[in-house]
């Protein structure tokens, strides 16, 4: 159970604060203790000191935010959403940084053709976005990017469990996010609050939802189309398997924003590079040297959304298949450079 907001605010935040000081006098022996005990991997796999400064480079700035964050409370700034923007675009823009030195991370992205069009509708109304969820960090970049290249507001349902972060926790609840409980029974309660943010969104905001409701293993596919089934909804188990790198979307959140903002239109997102690190265990044996992550997203108008539920869900699965095809075309593509540097 999560502990009081009072106890999160009065311990965890000031334990980060801590841990970082701490790091940051022992940083040299850490540095060493990781560097040695990588000597015995090959030169690909010694990844330790790497995530040493990484963790540092996190914990910093943490720290910054969360002293930050004291300030505008102090200042009487604590409800001014513009400053929190601010400050959750800076945190992001730095992590980005360092991920891009530490980890020589790259970042593709293929966007809609820049026609006058297109240019003209980039913040002239709200939009939902339809992402896939894969990879480590994957909600992190596209919020940075959403805030830094695409110069909106994000809105996110959030798992409950992520508030024992104390930044998260600070910044998040002063902005128009939901944080909800992980428990399936509580699956309405997602559904009430995202209806909830998309209701209120403005022409500058942007609503966030992942719609497989996590990560893709063989396993939860597997289980995912189960349930369909199970539910006599054999049409859409049909569909989802034939998604060879998809879990298959949860159509309730999609649709109960396109409800309460049926002027908003709809962005879906396609990213792949890093599909396979799905567990921390992942990330440590499988970081490669240089992290590198395709994107690609396109819009569709709030008049070309289907108006009916079933066609609505039916229109989910084909952006769906479309994102899945993508995504077997860059691995596919990836393939010949991997055997030729390997």
């Amino acid at each position: 159970m999560l502990p009081p907001r009072i106890l999160r605010r009065l311990v965890l935040a000031p334990l980060v604060i801590v841990m970082t000081l701490f790091m940051l006098v022992t940083l040299p022996f850490w540095l060493v203790v990781t560097a040695a005990a990588s000597l015995r991997l090959p030169p690909p796999q010694r990844r330790g000191p790497r995530f040493v400064w990484f963790g540092i480079v996190w914990l910093t700035l943490e720290s910054a935010v969360l002293i930050a964050c004291l300030w505008l409370w102090v200042a009487g700034g604590a409800r001014r959403q513009e400053r929190h923007y601010a400050l959750i675009g800076w945190f992001l823009a730095k992590v980005y940084a360092a991920a891009v030195r530490i980890f020589r991370l790259t970042l593709d992205i293929e966007e809609p053709e820049p026609t006058a069009e297109e240019r003209a509708a980039r913040l002239t109304r709200p939009v939902i976005v339809l992402s896939r969820h894969a990879g480590p960090g994957d909600s992190f970049l596209l919020i940075h990017h959403l805030l830094a290249r695409y110069h909106r507001r994000p809105r996110i349902v959030m798992k409950a469990a992520l508030q024992y972060d104390p930044s998260l926790d600070v910044v998040i609840n002063r902005l128009p996010n939901a944080f909800v409980p992980r428990s399936s029974a509580e699956q309405s309660r997602v559904v009430d609050e995202i209806r909830r943010l998309a209701g209120t969104m403005g022409d500058e905001d942007a609503l966030v939802i992942f719609p497989e409701g996590g990560n893709f293993t063989p396993r939860r596919r597997r289980l995912a189309i189960r349930r369909l089934e199970e539910k006599g909804l054999g049409a859409q188990a049909d569909r989802a398997r034939g998604l060879d790198h998809l879990l298959p979307p949860r159509p309730n959140g999609a649709i109960a924003a396109i409800e309460a903002c049926p002027g908003a239109d709809v962005i879906f997102v396609a990213h792949t590079g890093l599909d396979d690190l799905i567990t921390l265990g992942d990330v440590w044996r499988k970081l490669p040297l240089r992290a590198h992550i395709t994107a690609k997203w396109w819009r569709v108008p709030a008049a070309e959304v289907p108006g009916e539920r079933e066609a609505r869900i039916g229109w989910l699965y084909d952006h769906w298949e479309q994102i899945d095809a993508w995504i077997g075309a860059q691995r596919q593509a990836r393939t010949p450079d991997r055997a030729e540097h390997g």
